[in-house]
């Protein structure tokens, strides 16, 4: 692949998978073909190739590094509430986030990551696990979580604005640095939040159907270092 500073990220997205992500692609792993319809959360790892699961977050910190911008919402205080148990909490989290600036457009597509997350395959790989005909990416992310990083419960619910507010979908390649231990995804199955899953693995995909409850621990490290990144598309019903 060359030395990290001549690196690029595939034009094509199919080019980014591993056989088994190219079998997800192809609409035949029974699991991922229209696992959004059938639930809210989608988790595979293994489905990017083990090359760009090593190398993916060298590319991201040498492209954003400099130029991510920390988002912090904090909590209210906790005597806010007007009787017991009756607790509102709006989203907090603390991690950080790419600017969209022109300089932050350039460096995406100075390390392919653009030209990667438009291409046909990634389109392709999101109406697979959709399991219907959307459209996109209309959206798109990079964000960073360092140690204690984190989001609280929040739904992703969008009601202003038009384009989302009956639902949408996003698809999350995560990109994990050496000394990255634990960070868990404790989402909504019915009424409650029982589900857990691990978003640590470098080189996972994860799919969100939203909106729906959900929330992220706080990344636990081996050395401060550390880095979860986390480059995020969302699709739309087509």
């Amino acid at each position: 692949m060359g030395t990290l500073r001549t690196q690029r990220f595939p034009d094509e997205f199919e080019a980014l998978l591993s056989a088994r992500g190219r079998r997800v692609l192809r609409g035949k792993d029974d699991r991922a073909r229209g696992a959004l319809s059938r639930g809210a959360f989608f988790t595979g790892e293994g489905l990017v190739h083990s090359r760009w699961a090593h190398h993916g977050a060298a590319l991201l910190e040498q492209a954003f590094g400099e130029l991510m911008t920390e988002l912090v919402r904090e909590l209210p205080s906790p005597f806010g509430s007007v009787a017991s148990g009756m607790e509102l909490l709006p989203k907090v989290c603390r991690m950080w986030t790419s600017p969209t600036t022109p300089e932050a457009v350039a460096r995406s597509e100075e390390c392919g990551l653009l030209q990667m997350l438009r291409s046909d395959s990634y389109l392709a790989f999101a109406r697979v696990l959709a399991g219907r005909p959307v459209r996109g990416p209309e959206h798109l992310q990079a964000l960073c979580y360092r140690k204690g990083d984190y989001a609280g419960p929040h739904t992703d619910n969008h009601p202003h604005e038009p384009t989302v507010r009956h639902g949408y979908i996003d698809v999350h390649l995560t990109f994990c640095t050496r000394g990255v231990e634990r960070q868990l995804l404790v989402y909504q199955q019915g009424a409650h939040l029982t589900e857990v899953a691990s978003l640590a693995a470098s080189g996972a995909i994860t799919a969100y159907r939203l909106p729906f409850w959900h929330y992220t621990t706080p990344l636990e490290v081996k050395h401060p270092s550390a880095r979860r990144w986390l480059v995020l598309g969302t699709f739309l019903d087509a």
